[in-house]
């Protein structure tokens, strides 16, 4: 982030603006636009939402005049009103690429197809994409960050997020060359793979969030997402399906990964895992072989070794995004893309049993949560990507409730984008 603040207040002082479209003004849509008006050389030019109300309220949030707000879901009068200064609400995402006067798309809208189609708009437009779609990115990232490279434009999830604040501290880590041991991120509460928009419906209101995005978080199937991401950017694999989601506090976890034989709960080193007691917080645990270097950890008061935590607290999450948009756009460089190929994947759970013939619902929803395996290994058992599945996915045969379904259990919708997109990336990457 050097000089950031600086090369935006240049910006600023200039007359020029980053000129961001912000797609989903659901929670962290909303919150980035306000931020997106709040800082310097930088602006939420255009803002699509299915429902445009929320995409004006997204910039009423940031006291925007309404008067400077410019309802339409015409590209041409999109792109006069961004000319004279004003903000855009549209319904339709679609036009967010074709509007000449956008260097920068922000995908937040949680949903995997959808995030399929903005990515590829926003490629073919050349225009930098930004992924808070983490749920899209952990399906068909390597094939997205493959058609960005060869288009010239950056493909990146973002900072903030706990994908993109791991991989800072994994690039610190890893530059200074420690070995590093694990990587993750902190969960609030203990997962409740029951819960369903219903049950938290209450709870969803009080917090202004989607039922179904709150269902995502408490189910367990973000942090499943989230570790994937870190996954596929880093190499590292989880120990166990699911990881061990172990209860600790950041000083514990220098004892509780250490490997089996050494009276810790690892298999092997090298992993990502999430921990409940850490939360909002992400981290690396590290190592070193040289004794030289562990004498200096010591001395700099980060405990004996031979394990030790980095840990950032706080992860700001969509606030922190307007910041990936200027790394993006001044440095042509992303914060967390696929190391090459998938290194993990999100496999998908039933949540309780049923009959042949009953439709999933994918991501948030009654029927199905995801978890985490190395890719190699769901590849071979078959397990079905979780965001594969919607609510035109349907089973095969009767499941009962924690099963690990399989392409032998349900018939994927073959229809969407992102599936087609798998099938292309699968036949590159294998």
């Amino acid at each position: 982030m050097y000089n950031f603040n600086w090369k935006l207040q240049k910006l600023e002082e200039e007359g020029k603006h980053i000129q961001v479209g912000v797609i989903g003004a659901g929670q962290m849509g909303r919150g980035m636009v306000t931020e997106l008006v709040l800082i310097k050389g930088e602006r939420p030019a255009i803002c699509a939402d299915i429902n445009i109300d929320l995409a004006v309220q997204a910039f009423e949030y940031a006291n925007v005049d309404p008067a400077e707000i410019v309802k339409t879901d015409d590209p041409e009068e999109a792109s006069k009103a961004i000319q004279a200064g004003k903000y855009v609400a549209t319904s339709d995402s679609g036009i967010v690429s074709k509007v000449p006067e956008i260097d920068v798309v922000i995908d937040v809208t949680g949903v995997p197809d959808v995030g399929a189609r903005i990515a590829l708009d926003a490629i073919a437009a050349h225009k930098h994409i930004i992924m808070m779609n983490v749920e899209a990115d952990v399906v068909i990232g390597p094939y997205l960050y493959k058609k960005a490279q060869e288009a010239g434009v950056v493909y990146t999830g973002t900072n903030g997020d706990e994908p993109g604040t791991v991989m800072e501290l994994f690039d610190f880590a890893e530059a200074m060359g420690f070995q590093i041991v694990v990587v993750g991120k902190g969960k609030n509460n203990r997962i409740d793979r029951d819960c369903n928009p219903d049950t938290v419906l209450a709870e969803a209101q009080s917090k202004r969030m989607s039922p179904k995005m709150l269902t995502a978080f408490k189910d367990g199937t973000k942090t499943m997402v989230e570790c994937c991401a870190m996954s596929n950017a880093t190499g590292l694999i989880p120990d166990v399906i699911g990881t061990h989601g172990i209860a600790s506090d950041v000083k514990g976890l220098n004892d509780m990964y250490r490997l089996k034989e050494d009276d810790g709960i690892l298999d092997k080193w090298g992993v990502v895992e999430y921990v409940r007691g850490i939360a909002p917080g992400v981290f690396v645990t590290i190592t070193t072989d040289n004794e030289e270097i562990a004498s200096q950890m010591r001395y700099h008061s980060m405990g004996p070794g031979p394990l030790w935590t980095l840990y950032r607290p706080y992860h700001l999450c969509n606030l922190e995004t307007p910041l990936t948009a200027a790394r993006a756009y001044f440095y042509h460089e992303g914060v967390i893309v696929p190391k090459g190929g998938l290194v993990s994947e999100v496999i998908t759970v039933a949540k309780k049993d049923m009959k042949a013939g009953e439709h999933l619902d994918g991501l948030g929803g009654f029927t199905a949560y995801g978890s985490i395996d190395t890719h190699e290994h769901a590849k071979a058992a078959g397990y079905v990507p979780f965001g594969l599945v919607n609510k035109n996915a349907v089973l095969k045969k009767d499941v009962k409730r924690g099963q690990l379904l399989t392409y032998d259990d349900v018939a994927i919708d073959e229809s969407t984008l992102i599936y087609k997109i798998r099938q292309e990336q699968d036949k590159i990457f294998g």
